[in-house]
């Protein structure tokens, strides 16, 4: 009777391991790792936003192990050449039902994600840094969508260079003026949100500021980047500027450095990755792509992660920070570094409300632009 109760007990263990679904890290897929696909409709050395999405997943395969889980990148490219092989490009990875999840990020992307995840419903999705709207677009329940508050964090770079254009304590900086410049990308919901952000911490410490906005209608052209920011910089009394522009970013860290003045860093902490030109970037606004994602693949990996839903992650969250290095205390005076905290710190709070531009319209976001002309 003994044996039989035992044999029961062995059976009932193993019925109820396979019944609750996945198990923690590398288990729940029969042995085999968890493979994950990352599409960039751009290529990686943007040192910005596809170099943290990389960085994320070298960590998390650094940390479990390839055995338990592995990743492949495929650099798609940016230019407008590039740009009719991204959907194909994504249906063939799907096709191919060799990866857990696939992974793809912007705006660009949204259609072609719609259409991959309706032909596919068993492919899992992971949708960052643009909304997916759950409401109106087709099979939303194998795509999770994550959004960063990128309002946040550039209401204090916006506070940060307002205070540094009239502070004094820097070299290369006129005291007696309050233009800062703002380089965007291409002109779209999350560009303005990064901007209206920025707009409303500069007006926050200085009420007379006035910004200079341009925007460089790709994410990859460098050159233009850097003419636009150079005619800031050089023409437009702008003392210190911020780009959020992806690898046609960089072209404005180098005008910085040609016009001996200063460039806020995005998405990746750039002055680390560009030594030779840190000492023209006071600190970086960082959108935690990769960290996101190594959340998300955990909580998959666990059977915790909800698909058909979307997460918008700020300094709460940990989604959002600006890098607080030995660096940045040396670039920022202290007395600034106190004010960024406290400032922080009233967000976390919910003391001050960051305003958005995702949901505004056109006329409504060019005021927000007019208000600091």
């Amino acid at each position: 009777m003994k044996k039989i109760l035992s044999l029961l007990l062995v059976v009932v263990m193993i019925f109820s391991m396979t019944a609750c679904g996945q198990n923690p890290a590398g288990d729940g897929n029969g042995g085999k790792p968890y493979k994950a696909a990352l599409l960039l409709n751009g290529t990686l050395g943007d040192k910005s936003f596809f170099d943290s999405a990389n960085q994320g997943l070298e960590k998390l395969k650094a940390e479990l192990g390839a055995d338990k889980f592995d990743f492949k990148v495929e650099q798609m490219g940016a230019t407008p050449a590039d740009e009719p092989k991204w959907e194909p490009t994504l249906l063939e990875y799907c096709d191919g039902g060799e990866y857990d999840v696939i992974i793809i990020g912007t705006w660009q992307m949204i259609d072609a994600l719609e259409k991959a995840s309706e032909q596919f419903p068993d492919q899992k999705f992971m949708f960052f840094d643009e909304t997916y709207n759950f409401e109106e677009r087709a099979n939303n329940n194998n795509i999770y969508n994550v959004l960063y508050k990128q309002n946040e964090v550039s209401y204090l770079i916006g506070a940060a260079a307002a205070l540094m254009t009239t502070d004094g304590s820097l070299p290369m900086i006129d005291p007696s003026n309050s233009n800062i410049g703002f380089l965007g990308g291409m002109e779209n919901p999350i560009i303005n949100d990064f901007l209206v952000g920025y707009i409303q911490g500069a007006k926050e410490v200085n009420p007379d500021v006035k910004v200079k906005i341009a925007y460089v209608g790709d994410f990859w052209d460098s050159a233009k980047g850097k003419d636009l920011a150079l005619t800031q910089y050089q023409s437009g009394g702008v003392d210190i500027g911020y780009n959020v522009a992806g690898a046609a970013g960089l072209g404005q860290i180098e005008a910085a450095a040609d016009a001996k003045r200063y460039a806020f860093g995005v998405d990746s902490d750039q002055a680390a990755l560009l030594p030779e030109k840190a000492d023209f970037i006071p600190t970086s606004a960082l959108k935690n792509v990769g960290n996101s994602l190594i959340r998300a693949i955990k909580l998959d990996l666990e059977g915790k992660l909800e698909y058909g839903t979307a997460e918008s992650l700020g300094f709460a969250e940990g989604g959002v920070e600006i890098v607080k290095d030995a660096h940045y205390e040396k670039m920022v005076p202290e007395n600034i570094r106190t004010q960024l905290n406290e400032l922080e710190q009233k967000i976390v709070n919910g003391e001050i409300k960051v305003d958005t531009a995702l949901g505004k319209s056109t006329e409504e976001i060019q005021a927000i632009k007019d208000s600091v002309q």
